[in-house]
């Protein structure tokens, strides 16, 4: 592929051959989770669809998810076939969670008839139903699609990342802006929908200590438009910018006392109004957010302790370890740097 861009040779790396089984969902699986303040379980789903359109144009730099589509657009049958499926494990879970490794609203991923089938299902049972999406699909008829078939609470994730717009654009590449993002928040909470953010810690070309500040930031800019705020430390995906530099020695994912002072710090800024969780994917492994990994499982046992009761008096008190200085020494070097 000489010759081509570097940021079109990913997006062809990591796009999949055309599968034939639409029927079957990606994963589905269970977890812990809260509602009204109360731990609850929760019911998670990724659905087999297209994938982001995004990511087969340009894509983010630290997404890999589309590897993991369909390679096609699924039908309505085959969203059905795979629902249908996903439900012989639903076990009576209040919190239902679908994902497309994409956005739910785009017609091009689920068939805008499924919208509200897939909330119908879980009518009775679930008392939230979460989907994610692109700003650009947040609209009164994708989402009264879902709130006409479901009493319960609806729920829309919205990938913000962060709220600098040059980060957001030269670090993430995102397709969307800020204020677009912002936008959507504000027409989900006059849909009566509770909008979600997801701020992303350290995205490439940023150091860790600016990777902790742009986080913030973003925590303090968007707490008064989303009533769910989830800060995702970057894991190392395949056939991704990330992962090329990552290889090269370039880049190191977030370290767990940078996720600690951002919860810590984050929570201080947001009070009792606004939950701020994190529940890292790959956590405690050289791929994900981590330490020294010998004191990992603990700091991450207080951070989903803290994620699931909003108390996070245990990563307060976490044990200290020898690596929390090299973090320290590590972050006081690259405050040193032009």
């Amino acid at each position: 592929m000489a010759g081509r861009p570097e940021a079109l040779t990913v997006a062809l790396e990591r796009k999949p051959a055309p599968a034939r089984d639409g029927a079957t969902p990606l994963k589905v699986w269970h977890e812990k989770e809260a509602l009204g303040g109360e731990p609850c379980d929760a019911f998670v789903v990724i659905l087999r669809t297209s994938g982001c359109y995004w990511a087969h144009t340009r894509g983010c730099t630290m997404c890999g998810y589309a590897r993991e589509t369909l390679g096609r657009e699924a039908t309505a049958a085959e969203i059905s076939d795979q629902v249908g499926q996903a439900l012989r494990e639903y076990r009576g879970e209040p919190y239902v969670k679908f994902y497309t490794s994409g956005s739910f609203l785009d017609p091009h991923e689920v068939p805008p008839s499924m919208w509200g089938e897939v909330a119908h299902a879980f009518e009775g049972k679930a008392r939230r139903l979460l989907v994610e999406s692109l700003p650009e699909f947040v609209t009164a008829d994708s989402i009264a699609a879902l709130k006409s078939r479901f009493s319960g609470e609806v729920e829309v994730a919205l990938g913000l990342e962060t709220t600098q717009e040059d980060v957001l654009q030269k670090a993430v590449t995102k397709v969307s802006t800020v204020q677009e993002y912002l936008d959507a928040a504000r027409r989900l909470r006059d849909l009566g929908v509770l909008p979600k953010a997801y701020l992303l810690l350290k995205p490439p070309f940023l150091t860790e200590r600016h990777a902790i500040e742009d986080t913030l930031l973003s925590i303090r800019r968007s707490k008064d438009l989303f009533s769910t705020i989830s800060v995702n430390p970057v894991h190392i995906q395949g056939g991704t910018l990330v992962e090329r530099l990552w290889r090269r020695g370039l880049y190191r994912p977030p370290w767990l006392w940078s996720l600690r002072e951002v919860l810590l710090r984050g929570k201080e800024d947001v009070g009792t109004g606004v939950r701020l969780v994190s529940f890292p994917t790959s956590g405690g492994n050289t791929r994900g957010v981590h330490n020294c990994l010998s004191c990992d499982g603990r700091v991450l046992r207080a951070i989903e302790k803290g994620a699931i009761t909003q108390d996070y008096e245990a990563l307060q008190n976490v044990l200290s370890c020898t690596c929390q200085e090299q973090w320290e020494w590590e972050n006081s070097l690259e405050a040193l740097a032009p």
